[in-house]
């Protein structure tokens, strides 16, 4: 879903994160980061120790943006449309770097496909709004990326702007295809007994809501939890794609949401989140440090494993109290995939709650955290990636990403890129 940073700092990406949004993090915490999903996403410390070197070239200070006027400002709550849009300054004056820019433009690229079709929960866009940019996309020069999104987006501002950003990445574990004494934790696929309903079909002011469980008597009822999974719900009825080694690691990979199984011989099998079971996420090390069973500035993602490590009972008990399950799939293709159900870019791509930002829009950050200051493209989701200019780097794979998405905790601003025939009709709203 680790590394020396303060726990409460990261995600999934529940995405399933563990971030969302499915990965199709749909509510992904398989878009959370991994740490701050553990810590249940609350604490306000900050990161110990985490000094990643900058991934990126970026403006090093936060950019003050312009105050909504009140001409051009709705009032209201649930979505960027009814809180609050304002315009922002033009894509020109941000600073954004070539690197930065054709990074995002191939991440632009991959969410055409989708973003010309779905719905958005933002109220911001339309299907047709993005067909002028996406067909410049396919043949745009990489090297000129900076002129693509100048010339086909105007920026805004949701609220008052003020953004916070956490990080996830693709965690390795290893796991095996095969049961043995070695591998003995399952990974299971989804079940076919477990029903997802969306509440909106049946009513209007249910919409966007999804509830899960399992058929009993002519009843829905909830789905089996981490407790009676982990001692058998499951088992028997070949469910299984592999077998991880160790709990706790197999554990965090869940709140992330996808990751890599590093297989006995050598070969990596990728499985990336597929549906939860529908019960609440709930953060164990916000739960240890409450309890004292944790030092602050030792709750990190190694503490926390390395605790449910010393005495596998208690480590076992205290997972339970996480009552979210996360089933997977395994990937054949490129991956991971995101809440759109296309790959995730790593150092490109950003989980959104996509009440505030439609997916597939580009996003501009500008944080106290240089790293993950620039340009991203909002891809997937994730369960604690709640609220306006809230969002979830993918820093993607490997001990880099690992370190840099613990470590990650950037407070300062975000501006959302919307095509301009967006911006046009939101702006005449009255």
């Amino acid at each position: 879903m680790m590394t020396p940073a303060s726990v409460w700092a990261v995600k999934r990406r529940q995405r399933g994160r563990t971030k969302g949004s499915a990965l199709t993090l749909s509510w992904r915490l398989p878009v959370v980061s991994a740490l701050m999903v553990a810590l249940g996403a609350c604490s306000a410390v900050p990161p110990q120790g985490a000094g990643p070197a900058p991934a990126v070239r970026a403006p090093s200070k936060p950019q003050t943006l312009p105050t909504p006027a009140p001409a051009s400002v709705v009032n209201g709550g649930g979505t960027a449309a009814t809180s609050g849009v304002a315009l922002g300054p033009d894509f020109a004056s941000l600073g954004v770097t070539d690197q930065q820019a054709s990074r995002a433009l191939a991440a632009f690229r991959i969410s055409c496909p989708s973003v010309q079709k779905r719905s958005d929960a933002s109220g911001l866009t339309q299907p047709q709004d993005w067909t002028e940019a996406c067909a410049a996309a396919a043949n745009w020069a990489d090297d000129k990326a900076t002129q693509f999104f100048a010339q086909y987006f105007q920026t805004v501002q949701i609220g008052n702007g003020a953004a916070f950003a956490t990080g996830y990445f693709e965690p390795e574990i290893a796991a095996s295809r095969t049961r043995s004494a070695a591998y003995n934790v399952p990974i299971y696929r989804r079940p076919d007994d477990l029903v997802e309903v969306n509440l909106g079909d049946f009513s209007d002011d249910l919409k966007g809501r999804t509830v899960r469980g399992r058929a009993q008597q002519g009843k829905l009822v909830r789905y089996y939890d981490r407790k009676e999974i982990s001692e058998g719900a499951l088992a028997g009825r070949g469910l299984e794609i592999a077998y991880a080694a160790d709990a706790a690691e197999f554990f965090f990979l869940q709140i992330q949401g996808s990751g890599r199984l590093r297989l006995p011989g050598g070969d990596v099998m990728r499985i990336g989140y597929d549906t939860q079971n529908g019960r609440g996420y709930v953060g164990i090390g916000k739960l240890l440090l409450d309890r004292g069973e944790l030092p602050r500035g030792g709750a990190d993602m190694q503490g926390i494993i390395n605790y449910l490590r010393a005495d596998p009972v208690r480590g076992a008990a205290v997972m339970n109290e996480n009552p979210s399950w996360i089933f997977f799939r395994e990937l054949t293709g490129a991956g991971p995939l995101g809440a759109l159900g296309l790959p995730v870019t790593g150092r490109a791509s950003i989980a959104a709650d996509p009440n505030f930002i439609p997916l597939g829009a580009p996003v501009f950050l500008s944080l106290d955290r240089t790293e993950a200051n620039g340009l991203w493209v909002a891809q997937d989701t994730g369960g604690a990636i709640k609220g306006a200019n809230r969002v979830d780097t993918f820093w993607g794979a490997g001990d880099e990403a690992r370190r840099i998405a613990g470590g990650m905790a950037g407070r300062g601003s975000a501006l959302l890129l919307l095509p301009r025939a967006s911006v046009a009709r939101v702006m005449a709203r009255p």
